[in-house]
């Protein structure tokens, strides 16, 4: 009796990476992240306004600070998502979205906050930006499940924006 094969070669291979990102996960996950940042955005024009202004100036340094970093997180992670839905809906190739992919750092926000700094801050400003380091790990995650690891972004030090931020935390913090 001949062995059968499974698949023939009329039926093409389904891409893992296609299914992924049309996945309940991906959808998830974006419903995840968008919602971050509607939360952020809230909490930094509300409450976090009010906060802010009663810290000490160390403190109100590193709020600024952590608050920009926060901030940038969301837009770099709400840009990937949208390059990532735009593809699923079809509005752009995967070459196109690759290409724009490319001015997304998913790693690069900056170094990661010493969790001294992040005592001295208010408690849902802290939050947010666990919750934010929580989805950013989840998309890098995707991210190389789509694209493959060598397509997906080696973690980067710090920026330019950040690595001056923390020298001037570093003089206020001098000056205590």
């Amino acid at each position: 009796m001949p062995h059968e094969s499974v698949s023939s070669a009329a039926e093409p291979a389904v891409a893992f990476g296609a299914r992924l990102a049309t996945s309940p996960a991906f959808k998830e996950l974006f419903r995840d992240g968008m919602g971050l940042v509607e939360e952020t955005a809230a909490y930094l024009d509300g409450p976090g306004r009010s906060e802010s202004k009663g810290l000490e100036r160390g403190a109100a340094l590193a709020y600024a600070t952590e608050s920009m970093r926060l901030t940038t997180r969301l837009m770099q992670l709400a840009s990937w998502l949208l390059l990532q839905r735009a593809v699923n809906e079809g509005e752009l190739t995967q070459e196109q979205a690759a290409q724009e992919k490319s001015k997304v750092r998913l790693s690069s926000v900056g170094a990661s906050t010493p969790q001294a700094t992040i005592d001295e801050l208010p408690e849902a400003l802290a939050g947010l930006i666990g919750k934010a380091m929580r989805l950013q790990e989840r998309i890098i995650h995707m991210d190389r499940l789509l694209f493959g690891a060598e397509r997906a972004e080696a973690p980067v030090a710090a920026n330019a924006i950040s690595g001056q931020m923390d020298l001037l935390a570093a003089a206020f913090n001098a000056r205590r």
